[in-house]
């Protein structure tokens, strides 16, 4: 019989989900045990603060997943794992879901994300909401990702801020490294999985925009959005994927793409070819101690047979560096404007009935609402130079951008320091994996992101697995 607290504080979803399988322990222990840590060391001026609700009905649903196994009924690898998921994500289980707001903190969703459905229908048990930068980092430009009105701050355990640009799925990422899940969902429109899994050091993945349908899940730029899952290994960011990926009639993007199930097994670097985009991508994060931590790592994948194309740069890198965009605000109003006017959650029925009441409640916004403002302004999706915006974003990142990049040097796919290669990610809408890789020179986490076109998860993954395998390495937290 495994301990169940070395087992839940060193091992994956995987093995979390082997341990359940095999009769060593059950679900509602796993998920008793995980309750019990939130409670001792997620409050308090000391804790943790990366989760927002507990779910009512976890012990319920771990009761449900032992039945169902002791019945004979096993939905795969993930059956009785408990999760989070950000806070952004409708469930129905008595938690609200506030996007972070203040003024929708009591704000009970009518229906569930599709991505809790699906996480249900593979057996995983939802343990409850985690906080995050409110309404995904878009309220103010100086506002650190740490906070948010309706959650507060987020700590990050390794000794530094979650600070002005992290990430927004900070609290998804600091409940995978503080072990109060076995694994968690996160949201990503530009940075907001890759940022906070390696300052965090875990993995995080976003897939590519369309393969996780957003339906129930409170929208920052849908031609952007994507939900995934941060985990300790990639092999576990596999296995949610899997489970979430498909399409859905409620999110008519993910009607373009087929589920696919990746598979780990056989994994090699030999005969891998990785691209680095220097100009204004890695050099734009290399101070002394990145810089050599980055060296490292391609000095370690080029020994374990990887071939390395360094340089390898976008050809549009300045360009997209240069790029002022209005397709953040201009989609943020239009689909916030419809979810709120659908819903009118808590009275707020539109975004500028939100930045009447954050007028009125400014303790609620101690950074200010800038972004919020900025958004109101705009003038739909129909407007010239919104169209002309979204255009030129997409093909400087993608066309002029990965994909030149990748023909130049014919390779695989890119790999960047941290998430030095965000900007030009989210608006390519192409997947990203996030690998802790240790620290840097100056002691503070580092790793890298791995990124390919829109449609390559699969490639991304074994590539990942392959990578981690030779340079990965989590920094486990001193919390206990």
């Amino acid at each position: 019989m495994p301990d169940l607290s070395n087992l839940l504080l060193s091992g994956s979803a995987r093995a979390i989900g082997s341990a359940i399988a095999s009769g060593q322990v059950s679900s509602q222990e796993v998920t008793q045990w995980y309750l019990n840590r939130i409670e001792r060391l997620n409050p308090g001026p000391r804790g943790v603060n990366c989760v927002r609700n507990v779910s009512p009905l976890a012990l319920q649903e771990a009761v449900r997943a032992d039945k169902e196994r002791a019945e004979g009924l096993i939905r795969g690898p993930l059956h009785g794992v408990p999760y989070l998921v950000k806070d952004n994500v409708f469930t129905v289980d008595g938690c609200p879901a506030s996007a972070g707001s203040k003024a929708l903190a009591g704000f009970l969703p009518p229906y569930e994300a599709t991505l809790v459905r699906r996480l249900r229908d593979a057996g995983a048990v939802l343990l409850g909401k985690a906080n995050l930068t409110e309404f995904a980092d878009f309220v103010s430009d100086v506002m650190p990702s740490e906070f948010s009105g309706a959650g507060g701050v987020v700590r990050n355990l390794l000794g530094h801020r979650y600070d002005r640009g992290q990430g927004s799925s900070v609290g998804s990422a600091a409940s995978v490294a503080a072990r109060f899940c076995a694994f968690a969902i996160g949201t990503e429109t530009q940075n907001s999985i890759q940022t906070p899994a390696v300052h965090s050091s875990v993995v995080g993945f976003k897939p590519t925009v369309g393969r996780v349908s957003r339906h129930g899940v409170v929208p920052l730029v849908p031609s952007q959005d994507a939900p995934g899952p941060l985990a300790v290994t990639v092999e576990d960011a596999a296995l949610v994927f899997s489970a979430l990926a498909g399409a859905d009639v409620n999110d008519s993007l993910s009607l373009s793409y087929f589920p696919d199930a990746p598979s780990l097994l056989g994994t090699s670097l030999e005969g891998m070819r990785i691209g680095v985009p220097r100009k204004f991508i890695a050099d734009t994060v290399l101070d002394d101690g990145c810089r050599a931590a980055f060296d490292s790592v391609l000095q370690r994948l080029a020994c374990s047979g990887a071939y390395i194309a360094d340089p390898c740069d976008l050809p549009s890198a300045e360009q997209l560096n240069d790029v002022r965009s209005s397709v953040f605000r201009t989609e943020f109003k239009e689909s916030l404007n419809a979810l709120l006017g659908a819903l009118q959650p808590c009275g707020i029925s539109s975004i500028d009935d939100l930045i009447a009441w954050n007028k009125v409640n400014p303790d609620a916004i101690p950074y200010g609402q800038s972004l919020l403002e900025a958004a109101s302004q705009t003038t739909g999706l129909l407007d010239p130079r919104y169209v002309a915006d979204r255009q030129r974003d997409l093909a400087l990142s993608l066309d002029g951008g990965i994909r030149a990049a990748l023909q130049s040097a014919d390779a695989d796919f890119l790999l960047a320091p941290m998430s030095a290669a965000a900007k030009c990610t989210g608006k390519a809408g192409g997947p990203v994996v996030a690998i802790p890789t240790g620290r840097d020179a100056a002691g503070r986490p580092f790793g890298i992101t791995i990124f390919a076109p829109p449609g390559q998860d699969r490639l991304l993954l074994r590539a990942a697995a392959a990578i981690e395998k030779a340079v990965g390495e989590r920094i486990e937290p001193a919390l206990d």
